[in-house]
């Protein structure tokens, strides 16, 4: 996947460290690990479309059999070994790694417990990155179900964490989602702190949604393929309809998975604000326009596994969007199916060939490295992470 002299950075790569596995093993309500007669690894069990496989699952295996189906994914070694995510990255030619803890971070942690746990899983971060220097960086994870004082100290710390590179937000805010109020004093901190805030949905759209027949026949495509997107942009336009990014004009956002569905609807969304009586006679009315803010305060990665979303997100993104755009993979997420998990993924492969063929950049010749196209997608895989994140080796032994 490599090419020329570049360096292939990801900023959209998990770990679960092995603290936090066992948090969701302890666990009686989703989110949780469990594990089952005739399945090698532990199941990790995330979204609400899996509650009704989880309690038929546990119903056989109460009375001593095997399940015939089983609810969501297999915890495999790529989730937790930081080994096996360097043999991930060696794999696929990936210089730096942008780690982040995944979905659904610590959203579900009593008040209590949530300041001690963030400090912990934050500080097994950091001495992975220590241990790899310059070869991983993180996005710290915020106890947001915490005292306001306790997340506005966690943010002060991890700002001084020398391998910190912002923080991995849900969309749910403290709880309220992300126009609440009360979310604008932290807001406010990490616009002063120079943290990126990587945004990343979780919790998808009411399962009605997806009908009667999606649980049984359709697996985890409609959340995952068009939950999520849909998530990620009805949370950053709830946002932008608040005026955040009018009064907290400092703040720095990275959209996961090209920003959902924003770069299609951009326009959609500016028509309906210049078309809405209640917002121009209630003086609400963004100062910025979406497009301003898509091309000013908002970064997206290159997770959407096609040139055609690719261009749609460049062309969001204003003149120079492709400098806004980085490489990611999703990694330990979307392993191949039926072969070697250790060797090549497709959706890696994907999305890099998406890049390239974003930009019309075929690779074949030292000159065509050089050209507009090719440094373009040398940005995008990795030039751009570098800058806008300062991804230096600095200090390193």
């Amino acid at each position: 996947m490599g090419f020329g002299d570049g360096k292939v950075v990801d900023i959209h790569t998990h770990m679960y460290p092995p603290e936090y596995v066992k948090i969701l093993e302890s666990r009686t309500t989703m989110p949780l690990v469990r594990s089952f007669p005739g399945s090698e690894d532990p199941r990790l069990i995330l979204l609400d479309t899996e509650l009704p496989l989880l309690k038929e699952a546990e119903a056989a295996k109460s009375r001593g059999e095997t399940p015939t189906s089983l609810p969501g994914r297999p915890l495999t070694k790529h989730y937790s070994s930081l080994s096996q995510k360097m043999h991930f990255m060696e794999t696929h030619e990936i210089d730096i790694s942008v780690v982040s803890l995944a979905n659904p971070w610590l959203d579900f942690l009593s008040p209590e417990e949530a300041g001690p746990i963030a400090e912990s899983i934050n500080a097994d971060f950091s001495r992975m990155c220590e241990e790899k220097c310059g070869r991983l960086f993180f996005f710290a994870a915020l106890p947001l179900t915490a005292p306001q004082d306790v997340i506005l100290s966690s943010i002060n710390h991890v700002a001084g964490l020398p391998y910190c590179r912002g923080v991995i937000l849900g969309t749910s805010g403290l709880g309220k989602g992300l126009d609440d109020p009360e979310l604008l004093p932290i807001f406010h901190a990490l616009a002063e702190a120079k943290l990126m805030i990587f945004l990343h949905p979780h919790y998808g759209l009411p399962n009605e949604v997806w009908g009667p027949r999606a649980t049984e026949n359709y697996g985890h495509v409609l959340p995952l393929a068009l939950g999520f997107p849909m998530e990620t942009t009805i949370a950053v336009t709830r946002m932008y309809l608040a005026g955040v990014f009018d009064q907290v004009p400092q703040l720095n956002m990275l959209l996961a998975h090209s920003g959902g569905t924003l770069p299609f609807l951009a326009g959609r969304i500016e028509s309906c604000i210049l078309h809405d009586g209640h917002l121009h006679h209630a003086g609400t009315k963004p100062k910025k326009t979406i497009w301003e803010v898509l091309s000013s305060q908002v970064y997206l990665d290159a997770v959407v596994y096609s040139d055609v979303g690719l261009k749609a997100a460049v062309h969001a993104s204003g003149p120079d969007g492709h400098e806004r755009l980085m490489f990611g993979t999703d990694h330990p997420f979307f392993p191949p199916l039926g072969s070697d998990e250790d060797g090549e993924w497709e959706s890696v492969t994907w999305n890099g060939a998406a890049v390239k063929k974003a930009f019309g950049y075929g690779g074949t010749k030292d000159e065509e490295m050089e050209s507009e196209e090719g440094k373009k997608v040398r940005g995008v895989m990795g030039g751009n992470a570098v800058r806008v994140l300062n991804l230096r080796r600095d200090g390193c032994r």
